[in-house]
Parts: structure tokens; sequence; C-alpha cells
């Protein structure tokens, strides 16, 4: 019997790593499935696993309080030489373009232990944009044998009463000026236009919280809520009764469209190009007057919304995960 592991350690990774990990086990008599969790967003890890019934093999749990991009690196690489020592799998498989996935990878590598790399085909050709991310995801190709693009290239077929703006942001290479000039285009937003709702669930991370507090200071907007990070479920619940949405996520750039919501991406690129050639997202950085003038568009031209609301979804036919198991039996 072949030994699966799978490693993650963001909320990201988990939700997208999640219908992996049970359609393996639904293959008992040929896997023997092992997740191991880095932890690098704890409490956000948790409520996923939690969400989703996984229980963790392993458990590295390196979150430290003001660790940075070497922490994390370093305790990755150095707890999974244990673990993989332990379990001795036979494929590691690590998702997207975080530091836990490439930490594991080249954990797995230093032991001669195939990678598989789940959602590999994601580039932006900007080793700074997004950052670090699009350099792990490069340094992952280096030491990865097997690799899912995520998706494929294939021609595209036709297919409350108050508007609500959902709002989320955590790039790195936001930090600072950029998430100043989104907090002032958020206030500006808000309050031109009293009859719409604003939604920001913040992110943990103090780099994100900071500039809320300068910007918005005492404030109050009584359309403007700033609430606590959401579990999944939830999120998605509110996403569904978005009216748009404001993000630098990646992941909400592939499900958002699938409930036929306008993506405004605060970035200057994204390593998901196909989605702005179907019309689904558009680009507006963190520049202060792009973001007021396209989410203006929006609400204001509904034949410009219909456009992005209604183009063709790019994403998926929702059997991915079947097809890497299938492609792992045929390999291992």
């Amino acid at each position: 019997m072949k030994k699966i592991m799978l490693v993650f350690g963001t909320r990201p990774e988990a939700i997208k790593m999640a219908p992996l990990v049970k359609a393996f086990q639904q293959k008992k008599n040929k896997f023997e499935t092992i997740v191991c969790v880095t932890g690098q967003h704890r409490k956000m890890l948790d409520q996923v696993l939690k969400l989703f019934n996984i229980r963790p093999d392993y458990d590295l749990n390196i979150m430290r309080q003001g660790q940075d991009l070497y922490d994390i690196t370093a305790r990755v690489l150095t707890g999974m030489r244990g673990v993989l020592q332990e379990a001795k799998p036979d494929i590691v498989l690590v998702h997207g373009d975080t530091t836990t996935s490439t930490a594991s990878a080249l954990a797995a590598f230093y032991q001669q232990i195939p990678v598989g790399h789940v959602e590999a085909g994601l580039r932006t050709h900007n080793i700074y944009s997004p950052w670090p991310e699009e350099m792990n995801t490069l340094l992952k190709q280096l030491d990865t044998e097997l690799m899912s693009a995520g998706y494929e290239t294939t021609p595209l077929a036709e297919q409350n009463s108050r508007k609500l703006v959902l709002i989320t942001g955590h790039r790195r290479e936001n930090f600072g000026d950029g998430f100043i000039q989104i907090c002032r285009a958020i206030k500006t937003l808000a309050e031109q236009y009293a009859e719409v709702d604003f939604v920001y669930p913040m992110h943990l991370n103090p780099n994100v919280r900071k500039p809320i507090h300068e910007i918005f200071g005492n404030a109050y907007l009584p359309n403007l809520f700033f609430i606590g990070p959401l579990e999944y479920l939830p999120f998605v619940y509110l996403m569904e009764k978005s009216t748009l949405v404001l993000t630098d996520s990646g992941g909400i750039q592939e499900e958002a469209p699938g409930l036929g919501k306008p993506v405004l991406v605060m970035r200057d690129t994204t390593e998901r190009p196909e989605a702005l050639d179907a019309g689904t997202v558009k680009l507006v950085g963190t520049d202060y007057a792009r973001i007021v003038t396209e989410v203006s568009h929006l609400l204001d031209d509904n034949t410009y919304y219909n456009r992005m609301s209604q183009a063709v979804n790019p994403y998926g036919d929702g059997t991915a995960s079947q097809r890497i198991v299938q492609t792992i039996e045929k390999v291992i």
C-alpha cells in the first residue's frame, strides 16, 4: 500500500487540499493517507480542519509571535525532516505558493521523496509580485516531479435589498502605503454610497490592521463594517450575498466567479490570467483613484456589472481531486 502525505499550513491551502484528503481517504484499499499541517496560520487553519473533520497525523505547530519568512522556512524545513523520516511517504503533495509548501517540498527533496505540486500552473512571471509567493512557486518547480496546473486550457462555452461590497486584504506586497491607499478608497466609497454596505473581515496580521486604525480612527460610518476573520462557510455565505468583491486574494478570484460576483483585484499582477481573459476579474492595484473609479462603475452601471457577473467562469468542473488521485495511481 502506497503512503500519500499531504502537507499544508494556511487556511487557503487547507480549503483546497481538504477535498483531496477526502478523495484519498476513500481509497483505503490502495492508499494510506497521511496529513501533516505546519500551523503557519494557526487559528484560521484550525477552523478549516474542524469544518472538514480532518485530524492531522502530524502538526508542526510552527506559529510564533512576530515570525518572519526566515523563521517559517527554518521551522518547516527542520520539522519536516523528522516527520518524513518517521512516516516514510511514497510521495508528498503540497499546494500553491506558500512558504509551507516550498519548505516542505525542499525537505522531501533532501530525502529523495517525490513531490507533487497541486495548483502548480499559476504564474505572474514577476518574482516580486506576489512576494514571496511567485518565487516560492518557481523554486518548487525545480524539485517537483509531478505538477497539477489546476485547470485545463479549453474553449470557454456560453453559459438583501441593499448592495454589499465585500472586502478582503492580506498580501505582503501591499503592506504600508498600499493598504493606506486601499483604506482611503474604502472610506471615500462608503461616504459616497450611503445606500451600500461595505463589509471588511479583517485579517489578523497587524500590518493589515494598522492602516485601518490610522485611516478610520474613531470615525463612524453606519454602512461600513469591520469584522473579525470569518470561518469558511460564513465567508462563502457573505460572498454569495455580496454585489461585488474587492480583494487581493488568489482563492477568491476563483471562487467568486462561480457565484456570479465581479472581482476587483487589488494587485498589479495575477497568476490567474484566464480570469482576466474571461472577464470575471479586473486588476485595480492599490491606486486610490482606480479603486474608487472601478467600484463606482460596477455600482452605477448595470450593463458593465452584468458583463462581469455573467461572464463564463473559467474554473473547473468540480472533479479536480478525483483527477489528481487517478494521476497518482498511475505514477506511483
